[in-house]
């Protein structure tokens, strides 16, 4: 054997044994960190993990070490919680504990722990109050937020009745009405679709989505006051993201899937025509009178599974858990999948059924199960602007538009592709067809 071959395999020996000594030890007892995979020196798990499908790979570990396992990404220590049970019980039964926010270079990179989505500790807390009560002021939650979206919502109505029936791809359009709503809130103001300034902020969110769908890899600030100028900016920044992309994804996987199944559009256009008519656009309070169009879009946020694993969290000390014990600053993965798609709640989970939210007698049926916007401390705090938004934005334009696809329904592809951080809606175009 060559020379500098054994010297490398006892470089490798030695670095193993270094690293077995250092790591901590995965033992099943009490006060021990959940089980997991052995990690290998420097790399962790990720050779054990599909980079580009993580929620996949991790729900298969999760077969193998139950609702509450180890991995490592590098040296980066993950507790991940699979099924209901495990999440609810982090997120509300310790959702003090584990209401920091993870710490993953991807995202660092991004946030530098500023704005309300990313920070942590003092500067999350009075960020979140700030933001909550900002908005607030300018009118969440109120009916002159109803009416942006409304307005918003006859914008884009005219933009599809531009195509004349003509392929078209629906995705920058999705884009801008949620993000012009939130700059209804924020500036109050919104801006033309042709307005370089809304494609010049397009464009910057877009790109900083890429960033965070980008394949997993490998700076805190003490400030006095957690006001400054750029904490405010990044603020904003995810109040844009979170607003605005995260909706218009959904309003575009949502079309794709009425595309591919042109049965259940055709119930919710009957159920328009029933409740709303076409002599008036639709309001929140029609939510209540429609308990198929409504399960529909749960059905569509659910099947999409928009972030898998949630943004990350973290433990703020060291904290026991069921009969371990989570070290401090531990991140902490908690599986939407896994709830999401429970087999027992909503049975053939795979499939796209809006039956999953009515019961027998066709009324709207809660589930608890049902949490695309996570639960707990750091649950989403836009959640009731994007149920506002995914309700009147479907309802005018199925009230107005016959949706046609340029292909057979049946070999229409609706797999999101995963990648990353959060799930990507497949391009697609499709014929907008005015209803006489």
């Amino acid at each position: 054997m060559e020379p500098s071959v054994i010297i490398f395999l006892i470089l490798v020996l030695c670095i193993s044994c270094l690293f077995l000594i250092s790591s901590p030890r995965k033992s099943h007892g009490k006060g021990q960190l959940p089980p997991g995979p052995f990690p290998l020196p420097i790399i962790g798990n990720l050779l054990q993990l599909d980079t580009k499908n993580i929620d996949k790979s991790l729900g298969s570990l999760a077969k193998v070490y139950g609702s509450v396992y180890t991995v490592y990404f590098g040296s980066e220590r993950v507790v991940v919680l699979h099924g209901y049970e495990a999440v609810k019980e982090a997120l509300i039964a310790h959702g003090e504990e584990f209401a920091a926010r993870g710490s993953l270079p991807i995202i660092d990179a991004v946030s530098k722990g500023l704005g309300v989505v990313f920070s942590n500790g003092e500067r999350w807390k009075q960020l979140r109050r700030f933001s909550l009560m900002t908005l607030r002021n300018l009118g969440m939650g109120k009916r002159s937020i109803e009416e942006q979206v409304q307005e918003e919502a006859k914008y884009l109505l005219e933009e599809f009745k531009k195509s004349n029936g003509q392929p078209y791809d629906p995705k920058f359009i999705l884009e801008c009405v949620p993000c012009n709503v939130i700059c209804s809130v924020i500036f109050q103001k919104r801006f033309e679709y042709s307005d370089q300034k809304l494609k010049s902020l397009m464009e910057l969110l877009e790109e900083n989505i890429k960033i965070l769908t980008s394949p997993w890899i490998q700076k805190k600030q003490n400030q006095q006051s957690e006001f400054t100028m750029e904490n405010l900016i990044i603020t904003v920044s995810d109040l844009f993201i979170a607003g605005s992309e995260t909706t218009s994804t959904t309003l575009r996987y949502g079309l794709l899937l009425l595309l591919k199944y042109p049965e259940i559009t055709d119930k919710i256009h009957e159920e328009i025509d029933r409740v709303i008519g076409r002599e008036r656009s639709p309001c929140m309070k029609d939510r209540n009178s429609m308990p198929y169009t409504d399960a529909v879009i749960h059905e569509i946020q659910r099947h999409l599974d928009l972030i898998p694993f949630n943004v990350p969290h973290a433990a703020k000390q060291d904290t026991r858990f069921r009969q371990y014990v989570i070290p401090k600053d531990t991140t902490i993965f908690t599986s939407l999948t896994s709830v999401l798609y429970d087999e027992k709640e909503f049975p053939n989970a795979d499939q796209f059924d809006p039956g999953h939210f009515l019961d027998e007698s066709g009324n709207f049926k809660k589930s608890d199960y049902f949490m695309p916007f996570s639960i707990g401390k750091r649950s989403c705090v836009g959640e009731g602007l994007a149920r506002m938004e995914l309700f009147l934005v479907f309802t005018n334009i199925l009230q107005n538009f016959t949706l046609k696809p340029l292909i057979d329904p049946k070999d229409i592809d609706t797999t999101p592709i995963s990648n990353g951080f959060g799930c990507v809606v497949p391009s697609y175009k499709l014929h907008f067809l005015p209803l006489q």
